[in-house]
């Protein structure tokens, strides 16, 4: 049997990425990168000025057209750079072409140029240029905002996630990104307005246009011009801002206090419908999971044997079960039916989610109804209501000030972009999700499912070519377990989690194969019984009931989580989130630690012999200077046991 490409065990592709072009133009930094054709992370020193820029083709159904780069050419020096490019948006009926035109001079100048043509005609949301300003530097903080009649406002980027854009009518925006340094972002080709992606959990306001109130889908003809343009500039007197950690090391730094709980994980009941076989059960009760997810749809009845298999599953596995319920306007005989179908099952349901087949957002009078028809069942019965979607939907049709049902909504990163990197950046918009919420409910969390592509039910259809819009390769990659790290570590400080659940059990959705293998294994390169890499990463999490935060010194380079046991004895999970090596420390004060590594050198055995793998004790090492150094290899895991 062939072994696995390195590729495939980092991030579940088949090729290799070109790498990103670093660039200078004055003081600021910054990189391109041709796969996504994004201009990203300028920086004056550690500050980002600005995210990235990018151009973008949504059709009609907000879809994403990706750009394919050709025809690059660059000529750059340690302080100026110019680049141009051809990037083709073409896919199904819709075909635009545009050329890009990047300039960066000594004064800290920026200019992205879109240059654009229609070579067919179709229904467009979206095409032009898009600015991400970032969460760190902008959020609750002071702006400027130039209107597009040439009038000022004087205003402040949302601290917590506005529900509606922020500001409307832009032309130019500027704000401090350093003390005593000012940046501008100015416009031209189109009126802009800015969204809050937290809302998606993208970690970055975004400045775009077309503005939203106009009329959309809009047609576009064969022919047409779109021409726009971008420039960030600093203002004023300019200074050197010199970079105090990039360029160094990461490292990472574990906080005393304060020392949480961890929360509450699960995992999603299969969604193909095979039970569970008796290795699977063995390797997910070492998971020690909180609970698992079922979903119902009610309408019909037939589900009865889903309950019962899924009830079963869970005492196998030690775990409580969590029903998400589809209901239709036949609600009551629904819940009446679900609620003689509970009595004859031996499980502990202390949580019931409430959706209906008509409404994004649950209306209270279903909660109302679900509570008043299952109360019997379990007087401690909770219930959450909200949305199957995304954070977006709760912040806009919030819950009313008497509710008692728990908000509950989903998490995954792949909204407006899919690269690797733009997954790692969107880590930092998780948590705030939960701290808005908390400002308009004092009910604890469900966020529920925690996923890598947006959820839809699916049918695999014979001869299918392509793997489903709810798969991604990379859930079986180091990649996919190193962001799911990154995921429950920036939700593991906050207070107000009722719960998490992330995937599936098996399956391309799940943290294992199932032992009849993928359903297309040219896409989905797995192998029957195969273990992935993310169930590696619960199975070290699994044994420690108490974290403490931790912080990364390069977030967008490698995370961390610290666990305490009942003993508190320390256990530090590490991930580095880039396909290239990195050299890590952790300050653990003077002690010795105990480092397994899941990399490209065993991967291969972890995930065919889980067994094997975790019967490692792994290498022992003395701090240094109070820090454990790890070497950690692309995509690379470490546990790491403080003695």
């Amino acid at each position: 049997m062939n072994s696995f490409s390195k590729n495939i065990l980092y991030d579940g592709q088949t090729e290799s990425r070109p790498k990103p072009l670093q660039l200078c133009a004055g003081n600021i930094t910054m990189v391109f990168e041709p796969d996504t054709v994004f201009l990203r992370h300028l920086r004056l020193g550690d500050h980002e000025i600005v995210r990235a820029i990018y151009g973008a083709v949504r059709d009609h159904n907000w879809r994403t057209i990706n750009p394919k780069l050709s025809n690059l050419k660059w000529d750059s020096n340690t302080s100026s750079f110019e680049m141009t490019f051809d990037a083709e948006c073409k896919e199904d009926d819709i075909d635009f072409f545009w050329k890009g035109r990047i300039r960066g001079d000594a004064k800290g100048k920026v200019i992205f140029d879109f240059d654009g043509e229609a070579r067919s005609a179709f229904l467009r949301n979206r095409i032009g240029v898009c600015v991400l300003h970032p969460i760190v530097e902008c959020a609750g903080k002071p702006c400027t905002i130039e209107r597009v009649d040439g009038t000022t406002e004087q205003g402040a980027f949302p601290r917590y996630i506005s529900p509606h854009q922020p500001f409307k009518q832009i032309r130019a925006i500027s704000y401090e990104v350093a003390p005593g340094a000012r940046a501008e972002v100015r416009f031209e080709g189109e009126t802009f307005e800015m969204e809050d992606q937290r809302n998606w959990t993208d970690a970055s306001f975004k400045t775009y246009s077309t503005p939203l109130e106009l009329p959309m889908p809009v047609r576009v003809e064969k022919g047409t011009r779109i021409q726009q343009s971008v420039t960030v500039s600093l203002v004023g007197e300019q200074r050197k801002v010199l970079a105090v950690v990039q360029g160094r090391p990461p490292q990472l730094s574990i906080s005393t206090t304060p020392v949480l709980p961890k929360q509450q994980i699960g995992l999603k009941v299969a969604t193909h419908g095979q039970p569970l076989s008796a290795r699977e059960i063995e390797l997910l009760k070492r998971l020690r999971l909180s609970h698992l997810r079922l979903d119902l749809k009610l309408s019909g009845g037939r589900y009865a044997e889903a309950l019962r298999r899924a009830a079963q599953e869970a005492a196998q596995l030690g775990a409580n079960l969590h029903l998400a319920l589809l209901l239709s306007d036949n609600a009551t005989a629904e819940l009446d039916g679900l609620a003689r179908e509970l009595k004859m099952v031996s499980v502990n349901v202390p949580l019931i989610m409430v959706f209906h087949v008509n409404e994004i957002v649950t209306n209270e009078k279903w909660v109302h109804l679900a509570r008043e028809r299952l109360a019997a069942l379990n007087r401690n019965l909770l219930i959450a209501s909200g949305t199957a979607e995304n954070f977006v939907e709760v912040n806009r049709s919030r819950p009313s000030s008497d509710s008692t049902a728990l908000p509950c909504y989903s998490i995954n990163p792949q909204i407006h972009a899919f690269d690797n990197t733009s997954m790692i950046e969107n880590l930092g918009g998780q948590l705030g999700t939960v701290e808005t919420t908390q400002q308009f409910c004092n009910q604890s969390i469900v966020i529920s499912p925690i996923t890598l592509r947006p959820q839809s039910d699916f049918t695999l259809e014979p001869g299918a070519a392509s793997l489903p819009f709810s798969v991604d390769a990379r859930q079986m990659s180091l990649f996919g377990a190193g962001w799911t790290l990154g995921s429950i570590s920036r939700l593991s400080t906050a207070t107000h989690i009722h719960s998490l659940t992330y995937f599936e059990t098996t399956g391309w959705l799940g943290v294992m194969e199932t032992e009849k293998g993928s359903p297309l294994p040219d896409k989905f390169p797995s192998r029957p019984g195969m273990v992935f890499p993310v169930c590696h990463l619960l199975a070290d999490l699994a044994d420690f009931g108490k974290v403490c935060p931790t912080h990364s010194s390069h977030p967008l380079q490698v995370e961390g989580l610290t666990l305490l046991d009942q003993q508190n004895r320390r256990r530090v999970l590490v991930a580095n989130l880039l396909g290239r090596p990195q050299e890590v420390k952790i300050k653990t004060g003077t002690c010795r630690a105990r480092i397994r590594y899941l990399d490209e050198t065993n991967a291969e055995q972890a995930m065919m012999a889980p067994e094997a793998f975790r019967s490692r004790l792994g290498e022992q090492v003395e701090a240094r200077s109070g820090k454990v150094e790890l070497n950690l290899r692309p995509f690379a895991l470490a546990c790491v046991d403080i003695e």
